[in-house]
């Protein structure tokens, strides 16, 4: 019976995929193995080599020197309230925060953590993640479409939780390495967020991932085994 516990856990782990550490200059994270990162002007961009996942869920660093208006405080107040979204063809609609921005430790880091319904992308989820080390102000945002973000969260989460800064106190402004001088806000930025790409077509049906109802039902399939088992021995 534990030989089949074990081979559940296994087929369970799998399922969930491979990570891979990515760093540069000012940060380091695990991203799925799958998932690359490539500077855009002033932001880096990670997302899946696969072309439709590249459209259904995205990561964003952002980075620049601290100037007067770079404060853990000012950045909460911001995740506190609707963020505008501009829309193509010009119009504007406001996001809906979803939960009260809180400070959290990762890796000794305090950072701000939020989480936004359309502030980014029209029908995605954004969670922010806002920090300062040194010189150096951090912005890193996790959106996903809105019916696919459960599938990706368990990656997000190892994201975040992996999150390193590792800006030294002479590490300054520099294009090469994507972080801006200290004009201008971390918030709000550039929304690029599928840049160049259209967006999902929602009307089209969208195929679900079913490997995690299948680890679900052999799990469960295991334990009906195992329970069976014990009230045939009493």
């Amino acid at each position: 019976m534990k030989k089949l516990f074990l081979i559940s856990f296994i087929f369970l782990s799998a399922s969930l995929g491979e990570t891979k550490e990515w760093r540069n200059a000012f940060i380091s994270f695990e991203i799925p193995d799958q998932w690359k990162c490539i500077l855009e002007q002033t932001e880096w961009v990670c997302r899946s080599d696969d072309p439709k996942e590249s459209k259904e869920a995205i990561i964003i660093l952002t980075a620049k020197e601290v100037g007067p208006v770079d404060t853990m405080v000012m950045y909460e107040a911001h995740l506190q309230s609707p963020i505008s979204l501009k829309l193509p063809g010009g119009r504007g609609i406001f996001s809906k925060p979803y939960k009260k921005p809180e400070k959290v430790q990762i890796k000794g880091q305090t950072w701000i953590d939020g989480f936004h319904l359309e502030s980014e992308v029209q029908n995605y989820f954004t969670r922010y993640l806002a920090t300062i080390k040194e010189r150096i102000a951090v912005l890193v945002t996790f959106s996903a479409y809105k019916d696919d973000y459960a599938r990706y969260s368990a990656d997000f989460s190892r994201a975040i939780q992996s999150l390193n800064v590792i800006a030294a106190k002479n590490l300054g402004s520099s294009p090469s390495d994507g972080i801006r001088d200290k004009g201008g806000y971390l918030f709000p930025r550039e929304q690029i967020a599928l840049p160049n790409e259209p967006y999902p077509e929602m009307a089209l049906p969208r195929k679900k991932d079913k490997t995690l109802y299948y680890a679900l039902a052999f799990l469960l399939a295991i334990i009906g085994i195992y329970v069976l088992y014990r009230s045939q021995k009493k």
